[in-house]
This record gives structure tokens, C-alpha cells and sequence, in this order.
């Protein structure tokens, strides 16, 4: 880990179904808190990771494939490689990582420290999913207006709806791939269907799955 990098590094895939209520991941010295709202009302996010950035840095491409940290998180909820694939980038300020899950209807509120300049990226699991993930790319930081993620998919798992290999509720199963008819590159989500195990009523969404807000502290 890079000192003064990385503010806060807990999260772990066989929390998804047991961690319940809003968590705050607060560091010293902070200049902002960005809050990320779940919008959906069956997916629980999982614990997100914020990144304070340069111009030019993304944190992923439409249409190429996903980083093997970015895979990792979109399948299991995990940050831990993303971080370290963070750290190494120089054009990283700092990166925030929740300690908990973001159930519907919830917010957690990271803090982070950054120049006026910077940008910031948001992403994390929408666990009841095979591997799509809720993301916004380069934020302005002086954006006076919330802004939201959409629904990715990292193109890494078949979308089979299978309970086998989804990590969130109600199946409980991180560190399992379905590899077979992955796309292979990031595209928007076109979310869940009913077509294995999960109940689209309950786990389907429609536009934004978060709102994501910046609030200067001093």
C-alpha cells in the first residue's frame, strides 16, 4: 500500500449478505465527503471505491476489456485488486473505499482529500448480478449538482442469473465464474431478466442505480 494513498481498505465478498445499515469511512485531513446513494430497490451495493484523479485517468473503456482488478470487483464485490492497480497509477490522488454495503435505500459517505482540479471516479458491485457494476467516470469536483451512476457490465461472467455464481442476495456465492459467453469488453447493463434464479421484479432497476454527490468540508 502507498502511504497516504489509500484512505481506507475494508471490504470483503462474504459481507454482501450478512452487513446491514449505513457505514462512514472518515480520514484525516480531508477536504470533501462524497456521498453515494443506492437508488435501486433490490440491489445492494457493494462497499465503493473513490478515487480523487487527474484529467486523462479512466477507470475503464466501453468497449474494451475491464481491468483484472475492475473484473474482480464487477464478480465478487472485492476492491483489494483495484486498489492495487490504483496505487501504481500516478495519476491517482487518493482512493476511499467503503467499509460496508450499501443497501436500497441507503448512503455512506466517504471523505477524501484533493485539490480543486481534480476529478473523481466512483465504482462498485451491484452484488445480485453476475458481474455489472455501478460507476460514474471523471466527476468534475466542483459540480454544485449531484450526479448518478449507471449500470455497467464488466464482460467477464455470462449473465446467467444463476445463484452458482453470484456473490448478493439471496445466493451467497462470491469466487465462482461463469466464464462461458462472457462478452469480453465493458457495455451498459441491460439488467436482469428472470432468467435463472433472481426475481426481476425484486432485483431489476430502471436508469440510475445511484446518485453521487461532493460536498466541500473546508
Amino acid at each position: 500500500m502507498i502511504a497516504g494513498k489509500t484512505l481506507t481498505r475494508l471490504a470483503l465478498a462474504s459481507t454482501l449478505v450478512t452487513a446491514l445499515g449505513t457505514q462512514v469511512a472518515v480520514a484525516d485531513d480531508d477536504m470533501y465527503e462524497v456521498t453515494i446513494t443506492n437508488l435501486t430497490r433490490g440491489q445492494v451495493i457493494t462497499p465503493p471505491v473513490v478515487i480523487s484523479h487527474k484529467r486523462g485517468f479512466a477507470l475503464f473503456t466501453p468497449t474494451e476489456a475491464a481491468s483484472d482488478g475492475l473484473r474482480v470487483l464487477a464478480e465478487d464485490g472485492d476492491p483489494s485488486a483495484l486498489v492495487a492497480e490504483l496505487e501504481s497509477d500516478r495519476r491517482v490522488k487518493q482512493i476511499g473505499v467503503g467499509d460496508g454495503v450499501i443497501p436500497p435505500g441507503h448512503s455512506m459517505t466517504i471523505a477524501l482529500t484533493m485539490e480543486d482540479h481534480m476529478r473523481i471516479s466512483a465504482v462498485a458491485m451491484l452484488a445480485s448480478t453476475n458481474d455489472g457494476f455501478a460507476a460514474v467516470r471523471s466527476m468534475h469536483l466542483k459540480s454544485h449538482h449531484p450526479s448518478y451512476m449507471m449500470a455497467w457490465d464488466a464482460g467477464t461472467e455470462n449473465n446467467s442469473e444463476n445463484c452458482a455464481y453470484i456473490p448478493g442476495p439471496p445466493c451467497g456465492n462470491p469466487h465462482q465464474r461463469d466464464t462461458d459467453g462472457a462478452e469480453g469488453f465493458v457495455t451498459m447493463h441491460n439488467g436482469i431478466h428472470g432468467i435463472g434464479d433472481l426475481d426481476a421484479a425484486t432485483r431489476d432497476w430502471r436508469g440510475p442505480v445511484a446518485m453521487i454527490s461532493v460536498r466541500k468540508m473546508r
